[in-house]
């Protein structure tokens, strides 16, 4: 048995990141529970929430008496509380590929805003946006596709042989484009919905959809 595992996370099920820290709680098969953050409220300001995290962000993890945030954090943290073969991993094990990984999810966490703005996550998980991007997200786009097809190839389903984490993280990138030449590729498009069909995604898919309803 492992110490009791509680995330937080946003009452939505919208933020990118804690979907990231489910995804990876949930290919590594470890029971967690999760409660919710009302971010409109500013509940993440509030004492109960400061005192387990330190940066007053979602997500937020405890592990026993140790709580931590930040996305990024967390998921290396549990790689090396729960390393693999025991566990699934999270990276790859190769030190370059594993190096890769990393720089791609730095990268999306920290680029692309424009695109991140204006195709927020509710136009992934609920209804598409029918708006043209406006210069700066197009050139965020462009970005990102020039990124996906340096490191992917057409019928390629997985970015370094075997899931990895930032499968998940890039592929719900793309999804932020509409599917189509003009945005997004069919072959990328392909590369994102079989993602998307990974249990643990589905997961998180079906949480936001009860919390919408």
């Amino acid at each position: 048995m492992t110490a009791p595992l509680t995330l937080y996370v946003d009452a939505n099920f919208l933020s990118p990141y804690a979907m990231s820290v489910h995804v990876a709680l949930s290919e590594k098969g470890l029971p967690f529970e999760v409660r919710l953050v009302d971010l409109a409220a500013r509940e993440q300001m509030m004492v109960p929430f400061q005192q387990r995290a330190l940066t007053c962000r979602v997500p937020a993890l405890t592990h026993d008496d140790f709580p931590l945030t930040e996305s990024s954090a967390i998921a290396e943290y549990l790689e090396e509380s729960f390393p693999p073969p025991q566990y699934a991993a999270l990276y790859p094990a190769e030190p370059r590929l594993r190096a890769r990984t990393r720089q791609l999810q730095a990268w999306l966490r920290s680029d692309l805003g424009a695109l991140r703005k204006e195709r927020s996550t509710e136009h992934v998980f609920h209804e598409a946006s029918q708006a043209p991007l406006g210069p700066q997200a197009q050139v965020d786009a462009a970005k990102l596709l020039h990124v996906a097809q340096l490191v992917l190839k057409p019928g390629q389903t997985q970015l370094f042989g075997q899931w990895c984490l930032a499968d998940t993280e890039l592929a719900l990138m793309l999804k932020r484009l509409s599917p189509g030449q003009q945005e997004l590729p069919a072959w990328l498009h392909d590369y994102a919905s079989r993602q998307w069909e990974r249990p643990s995604v589905q997961q998180w898919v079906e949480h936001n959809q009860a919390a919408r309803a």
